[in-house]
């Protein structure tokens, strides 16, 4: 055997294989109606982000076991974001779901664990992670969405039996089986055309061979069904709700994110990608910087507006990427370079703004003055910024002093909160005041950069 064949037989070891079965629910009936693999949930269908999810998860390996609705499903594979991992399709009326042979070939395609799983759901990608950790040889593991403190292993006589009397709502469309148990599910006999999950199930929980995992005891695990049209509402907030930029002020938590999802909505709607997205709050931005050069109250009360409507523009490219899968490093350094292309077009604004109203007095050069040193500043953080952040993936900070504060430095002063301080500058009439502020504050933060970036700069050099 090959040393390549080697290492990826290493790799697949423990939990790296889901078998799909898009066209049935693990605990539920055989077919959904109201529901079905291909129905959208944030711009992508339920099959597609399941998918997707496993892969961020590290899912090396997927089994289809398609009904048919095969042709869709690799249709719609095939069009949105790139897909990594090896797809085997095995169609049901080939592969029956009630065979014994069906699940004896699964079994021989797997290497210790295999995570069975339908699409009657969205979920986050720490809960398959977490999974991926807590298997233990030769138990499966039963998700439910249900509070931590439900019994479902009730404990008789130095057994234990698995309770399906709540009903299959209880359950997650996700179960871990180690691979002998996926071989031994083929001599448990069920309905004709459906999985016997429960009856696999209910005779390995007599055996102590299932434990249950609750959702709930982890908001960071989190499970949101998908059986009916109604619960789809919840599972775009459940979706909403997971999201977070790396670097979020307390404006951006509280107001930026509570409006940008509601354009997020409409992006979608509309086909638009994160760059392009990016590109509108730049030139949202940047026609908000002109305003500013205009000089008047009204202009400079206007372009505020305009500031913090891009502010909140500025947070849907990241969501929207996060939604669909389709983050990039480029659309990274793209969001935080126009980011920058506009701080300094607006702190250029204000500066000639501030200069046309102070035109003919004496100290009319000190807003230009200033204007000039906060776009300095600006760039120059910039750079200092982008330097952290590639010591920080090498991991090469001199000491963990400096890694921890370049991280409080990057999550609490880089942000876009100072938008509503350019809008409470405006309502007052006092732009000229946010000079002095933005100066002195992007030239502070250039040399608190490098205070903390240079022994770890000159290490790494």
């Amino acid at each position: 055997m090959s040393e390549r064949a080697l290492e990826k037989g290493t790799e697949l070891q423990g939990l790296s294989t889901a078998i799909l079965l898009p066209s049935v629910e693990l605990f539920g009936p055989k077919t959904r109606t109201a529901v079905g693999p291909l129905t959208q949930v944030v711009g992508i269908g339920l099959f597609q982000r399941t998918i997707l999810t496993f892969q961020r998860a590290g899912i090396r390996q997927l089994i289809v076991l398609a009904g048919t609705e095969e042709e869709q499903l690799k249709q719609a594979l095939g069009k949105g974001p790139r897909l990594s991992i090896p797809v085997r399709w095995m169609p049901i009326r080939e592969f029956p779901l009630d065979d014994r042979r069906t699940w004896e070939s699964l079994a021989a395609e797997v290497r210790g664990f295999c995570l069975l799983s339908g699409v009657a759901g969205v979920f986050s990608r720490t809960l398959i992670e977490q999974l991926r950790q807590d298997i233990q040889e030769g138990q499966a593991i039963v998700v439910t969405h249900s509070p931590p403190g439900h019994r479902f292993l009730q404990r008789r006589a130095g057994s234990a039996r698995l309770s399906f009397e709540r009903g299959a709502a209880e359950f997650a469309d996700l179960v871990v089986l180690p691979a002998s148990l996926l071989s031994a599910a083929g001599r448990v006999t069920g309905e004709p055309g459906t999985i016997p999950l429960r009856r696999w199930l209910e005779r390995a929980a007599t055996d102590g061979l299932v434990r249950v995992f609750p959702t709930g005891s982890n908001p960071a695990h989190w499970y949101q069904p998908v059986r009916v049209t109604g619960d789809l509402p919840a599972a775009e907030r459940k979706l909403f709700a997971s999201l977070k930029g790396e670097l979020e002020g307390f404006v951006d938590r509280y107001f930026n994110r509570v409006l940008s999802r509601r354009f997020t909505r409409v992006f979608l709607s509309l086909g638009l990608s994160p760059n392009s997205v990016t590109a509108l709050a730049t030139i949202v931005g940047l026609i908000s910087a002109v305003g500013f050069a205009l000089g008047t109250y009204a202009a400079g009360l206007a372009a505020a507006v305009l500031f913090q409507l891009a502010a909140v523009i500025d947070c849907c490219d990241g969501e929207i990427a996060r939604l669909t899968f389709t983050e990039s490093p480029f659309g990274a350094w793209l969001d935080i370079a126009m980011d920058n292309v506009v701080h300094m077009a607006v702190f250029g604004g204000i500066a000639m703004g501030s200069y046309a109203r102070a035109a003919g007095n004496s100290d009319a050069w000190v807003p230009l003055a200033l204007g000039t040193a906060a776009i300095l500043g600006n760039a120059l953080s910039f750079v200092l910024v982008g330097k952290a952040q590639r010591i920080n993936a090498s991991s090469e900070w001199k000491s963990p002093d400096h890694a921890a504060w370049s991280d409080f430095i990057l999550q609490n002063v880089a942000s876009r909160d100072f938008s509503v301080i350019v809008l409470l500058f405006a309502l007052l009439g006092k732009l000229d005041w946010f000079l002095w502020i933005a100066a002195i504050g992007s030239v502070g933060f250039a040399g608190l950069m490098v205070w903390v970036i240079r022994p770890s700069a000159t290490t790494r050099a």
